[in-house]
């Protein structure tokens, strides 16, 4: 069965009318219902009930009808395919990410976008949300990763639920490091080093609740990491998310769940009606087929 034969045949379906589909055909309108006939003859079932000023389909029409649009969808998705692989496809992708579980799906997607578009250099830009935020909007940034809180107006995103714990780190010695996790109670005392972002802080107070005040904040910090290193000299107890923790040295600190438990999500997102790089949009694309 010829591909331009099921193009003749939507067509006719679609005006209803052998002259006018001829017309926008552009060919003339014994030749198209010659072809049409024998497609007929081929299939061994009329497609069509001719009237005297138009056509309508018959049951096999339509179900033609359906397989042949999904024949020409899949054709056209081949076409594009093949073509963008001929497609020389390079440029620049930033990045811009905290320290936290959820980088692992970011570089699941990565993975397989460079092995599709291997001239796309992709660069990570660490930081905390705060500052991610501000070079999207001067479009120094292409793709954030955010925890939220996060305000997302003005951008797509996907979400990835619950991917992360609130945690707090110690030395190995530490009385807390023999807790299977770790309440207030046990942090009213201590000396905390806590989140530099508002937001993340106000989730924090949510939870001390009316005690958040009573706490003694020896450190703030943008990022985990130098938040580790005060804590392994003895200076405090980081107050951090649990996928941060991969970079503190394991000799040196550990880290307890927080309870009751404090989950967190993560948006991996870009600015909303703009228009970007074809590498940008291949991206795009791997970011909504993971979330698919």
């Amino acid at each position: 069965m010829d591909i331009r034969i099921l193009r003749y045949f939507l067509t006719v379906a679609k005006e209803q009318n052998f002259t006018k589909a001829a017309e926008q055909l552009n060919i003339t309108q014994p030749t198209l219902s010659r072809q049409l006939s024998a497609l007929e003859d081929e299939i061994g079932k009329a497609l069509f009930i001719r009237g005297n000023r138009s056509v309508t389909l018959t049951e096999t029409g339509v179900l033609l009808k359906r397989r042949a649009l999904e024949i020409l969808d899949l054709e056209e998705k081949m076409m594009n395919e093949l073509l963008e692989k001929e497609e020389l496809i390079e440029g620049t992708i930033t990045i811009g990410c905290g320290e936290f579980a959820a980088v692992e799906r970011l570089a699941e997607i990565c993975k397989i976008y460079k092995q599709k578009y291997p001239m796309v250099q992709i660069s990570l830009h660490t930081a905390t949300a705060d500052s991610v935020y501000d070079m999207m909007n001067q479009g120094l940034v292409d793709i954030g990763l955010f925890m939220e809180p996060v305000n997302t107006e003005g951008l797509d995103y996907i979400r990835i639920p619950d991917s992360d714990h609130w945690v707090v780190g110690m030395k190995l010695d530490d009385p807390l490091a023999c807790k299977e996790y770790v309440t207030k109670d046990d942090l009213i005392d201590k000396p905390l080093i806590l989140p530099t972002r508002r937001n993340v802080q106000s989730e924090l107070a949510n939870w001390f609740g009316k005690d958040f005040n009573k706490l003694h904040i020896s450190f703030i910090s943008n990022l985990g990491t130098n938040a580790g290193v005060m804590a392994a000299h003895g200076l405090g107890y980081p107050v951090s998310i649990e996928g941060a923790t991969k970079y503190w040295r394991e000799d040196l600190l550990v880290h307890r769940r927080l309870y009751p438990e404090i989950a967190a999500s993560t948006v991996i997102a870009w600015r909303r009606n703009i228009p970007y790089s074809l590498a940008m949009n291949k991206f795009i694309d791997e970011i909504n087929a993971f979330k698919a």
